[in-house]
């Protein structure tokens, strides 16, 4: 039996947690389940998920249809998009049956890239590796989720490229609707007709563009700034995360000043994202954060708290409090009016 096997390249940066990587968990599921009940998917498909952030890991390997049961995404820090490619392909070489002279191989892998931020690492090799011996027989559509993404460095591995602009919870349905019926079109098209092209289902009446990189020179990259707090009272992890934002100076509407607004806080598992993370000196001031969240595991009132240890972790209503990461006990001291620097993730 020929294959069609459709791998998802997923960013689980930092910048993705809360509602973008549960939309993308919950369109997973509608994908499967959508998939499973078409015959011709049914048929041949097979689905992999590989996973990265500042590392990249297979979280599902190579499975028919039937069998297949998406993953938990994790979180992680960084956006290691060289590894994440590095991941694929070596995949790819293992998994991917090859045509001989004694039986036909696996149709064209079809590829689906999304992401939200801009590569952390250092991935040329990574692209010289793809274009010289991946590009030619493998379909990659590359969707950036919001408008943070370089578009000229996705144009380097694919000239599918496309943009979801918005991403409230009926924009990510209707985006993953979308993949599912290109995904259904093509194994039909394999099925049916012999061609191992991608046969992509129209956009009408989604708010997902197809991109023409000469038009994205000028790009500006807007970025997160998400910090890494620790539970002092449960000794969970979780992680803020912050929004670029650009606004006037007072009432004058020519001048404008930039600072990250908060979106939330969420409870994050610590061993994945360990082991997903590349680790990060950036700095960011605390005057340039605006909101301060309840830690999200305990639910105490302040959940930015700088330890000497440099460090962040929630407190309560006692004057006496414990650091989770170093064990250092003491009262709080005040913040003086030339702000804190916390660690910042890499995004």
């Amino acid at each position: 039996m020929r294959r069609l096997p459709i791998y998802f390249l997923v960013d689980v940066s930092e910048s993705m947690v809360g509602t973008p990587v549960e939309q993308v968990q919950e369109g997973m599921r509608t994908i499967i389940q959508e998939l499973r009940v078409d015959p011709y998917a049914l048929e041949t498909v097979f689905v992999s998920i590989i996973a990265f952030a500042g590392k990249a890991k297979v979280l599902s390997p190579l499975t028919e249809l039937y069998k297949f049961y998406p993953p938990v995404f994790p979180i992680g820090g960084g956006t290691s998009l060289g590894e994440g490619l590095e991941c694929l392909m070596n995949d790819i070489d293992r998994n991917i049956r090859r045509t001989t002279l004694e039986q036909k191989g696996d149709w064209k892998p079809i590829v689906f890239l999304f992401t939200d931020g801009n590569p952390t690492d250092d991935y040329d090799a990574a692209f010289r590796r793809w274009n010289g011996r991946y590009a030619g027989h493998c379909n990659l559509i590359a969707v950036s989720i919001g408008d943070n993404v370089n578009i000229l460095t996705l144009a380097q591995i694919t000239k599918h490229i496309l943009f979801l602009k918005h991403t409230d919870a009926e924009s990510f349905r209707k985006f993953f609707k979308w993949v599912t019926a290109s995904i259904k079109t093509t194994s039909m098209s394999v099925s049916e007709q012999n061609s191992d092209e991608i046969k992509l289902a129209p956009t009408t009446g989604i708010n997902l563009e197809k991109v023409d990189p000469q038009e994205c020179a000028g790009a500006q990259d807007e970025n997160f700034a998400v910090l890494h707090g620790r539970c002092q009272t449960t000794g969970s992890d979780y992680l803020i995360k912050y929004a670029r934002r650009s606004h006037p100076v007072g009432y004058n509407e020519m001048l404008n000043t930039t600072d990250f607004k908060l979106v939330g806080a969420y409870p994050i598992d610590r061993e994945s994202y360990a082991s997903l993370s590349a680790g990060s000196k950036n700095r960011i001031n605390t005057r340039e954060l605006i909101g301060v969240p309840a830690c999200p595991c305990c639910g105490n009132q302040l959940g930015i708290v700088l330890c000497e240890c440099g460090n962040i972790f929630c407190v309560g209503e006692s004057t006496h409090n414990k650091c989770p990461w170093c064990g250092m006990q003491g009262t709080l001291g005040q913040c003086d009016a030339d702000g804190m620097n916390l660690t910042r993730g890499v995004g």
